[in-house]
């Protein structure tokens, strides 16, 4: 086994230095060498417990929110509300880099080191699905940050992430394109379905990869790429295995709650404290809601003052990664894009039952009913908004729907993302840059 630690091959990967779990001090003297299935399901975990909330981050950046300047953290958000990704501010927070990169550090350490000194097993099966479907999950989410949206025309000269396999030394770690993260992604993803033991995971450890959250995760894959045929395969394949629905009727549950009818898997703190504490709904995102007959509204929402706090929590207890709701929504979008109308609005209306009073829901499928295959995307795109949230799909929604305009306004200023703006796509963070001039 190479003689490295975490610590120096993050540092020759030019990212920055981060501090060293035991774990993953890979020294040959005083250190615990990790060897066994136990000892990598501790590294396993580690990797998982790194995982980055960036998605509290990207809710700051929507039309979902605005900004609260009376508190101290303001300055440390404003610029990311302002969509300013150069010359920041010191006190500005970054969207994490490093974190994803420490996170492929703990799994390159299982998936090619592991898988040589671990003994066969059911259990060291899990252990490396486990470990490449994160890895898939990590990259997925950093080219979604820091890459264009996909486009199968651009993707193969779009500039993407860095892709870190190997614990090399030697590597000089340039951006890879938009397609060739991709390709990455689904081959982590073909090695996690050979290898995935577990069918669902327990609820206390829900927050790992399982065959029905691979499923999510490749229809989710599918809808950012516009593969419709792929994301109906892979919706329905999880939707066999859970097809639950929170009723929203008949329990007090936030459908995001990790114990929910519909949770699949909690890994994400989509909207932490933080991000909550430092904002309120703007209005249009109220204004989208029917606050008579959308159960969802008095659940997500508490007035104060003339403004609204959106109190879906960002607890641990609320952390949410894939939920059943979401497979519905990609379910109808692939049936309307492969011109299948009618089941489209069937699926949709799936959710809206659970969603809406009964006269609400009555009044929703006369109106669905009576839509076209345009209204519709729109309605899903809206429905969308409605239901997720705070939790983390909005930003990446509009970057593949219709990159709108959106509108803040920050210290009595008024900043504007225009419509098809370059600043949909996140710059890498000063720190990266200055430390690797490849980036």
């Amino acid at each position: 086994m190479k003689k490295i630690t975490a610590c120096i091959a993050l540092a020759l990967i030019s990212f920055t230095s981060i501090g060293c779990d035991r774990f993953l001090d890979i020294q040959p003297e005083g250190k615990v060498i990790p060897v066994t299935v136990e000892d990598y399901r501790k590294v396993l975990t580690s990797a998982y417990a790194k995982y980055p909330t960036h998605k509290s981050l990207t809710a700051l950046r929507t039309d979902e929110t605005y900004l609260d300047e009376t508190l101290n953290e303001f300055n440390v958000y404003r610029e990311i509300a302002m969509w300013k990704d150069t010359n920041n501010d010191a006190a500005t927070m970054e969207f994490p880099w490093v974190k994803f990169y420490s996170v492929v550090f703990y799994l390159n350490q299982i998936i090619n080191e592991g898988s040589k000194t671990m003994m066969d097993s059911p259990e060291k099966q899990q252990i490396l699905a486990e470990a490449y479907a994160l890895r898939a999950y990590t990259y997925f989410d950093m080219v979604n940050l820091y890459g264009k949206p996909y486009n199968s025309a651009t993707a193969s000269t779009d500039k993407g992430v860095p892709l870190s396999l190997e614990i090399d030394l030697e590597a000089v770690l340039k951006p890879s394109t938009v397609q060739e993260v991709y390709n990455q992604v689904h081959a982590d993803i073909k090695k996690a379905e050979d290898l995935m033991v577990a069918e669902k995971q327990p609820l206390d450890i829900s927050y790992r990869f399982s065959k029905i959250s691979l499923n999510a995760l490749q229809a989710r894959i599918a809808l950012y790429q516009g593969d419709w045929n792929k994301a109906l395969q892979y919706s329905d394949q999880a939707l066999a295995m859970k097809g639950s629905l929170t009723d929203l009727n008949t329990t007090n549950t936030l459908p995001n709650h990790y114990a929910s009818a519909e949770a699949i898997m909690a890994l994400d703190a989509v909207f932490d404290d933080a991000a909550r504490n430092l904002s309120y709904a703007s209005p249009e995102l109220i204004s989208k809601f029917n606050t008579a007959a959308d159960k969802r509204f008095g659940m997500y929402f508490e007035k104060k003052n003339n403004k609204y706090k959106i109190i879906k929590k960002g607890t641990a207890d609320f952390k949410v990664s894939f939920r059943t709701s979401e497979l519905y929504f990609i379910k109808s979008e692939a049936l309307l894009k492969l011109n299948r109308l009618d089941e489209a609005k069937q699926t949709l209306l799936k959710v809206a039952k659970n969603r809406y009073t009964p006269d609400g829901y009555t009044s929703v499928q006369n109106t669905v009913a009576l839509m076209n295959v345009a209204e519709l995307m729109n309605f899903i795109l809206d429905e969308r908004f409605r239901e997720f949230t705070a939790e983390g799909h909005r930003w990446f929604d509009l970057r593949r729907a219709n990159q709108k305009e959106i509108k803040h306004i920050v210290n009595g200023k008024e900043y504007i993302l225009q419509q098809n703006d370059p600043r949909y796509t996140i710059e890498y963070p000063m720190s990266a840059k200055k430390n690797n001039p490849n980036l």
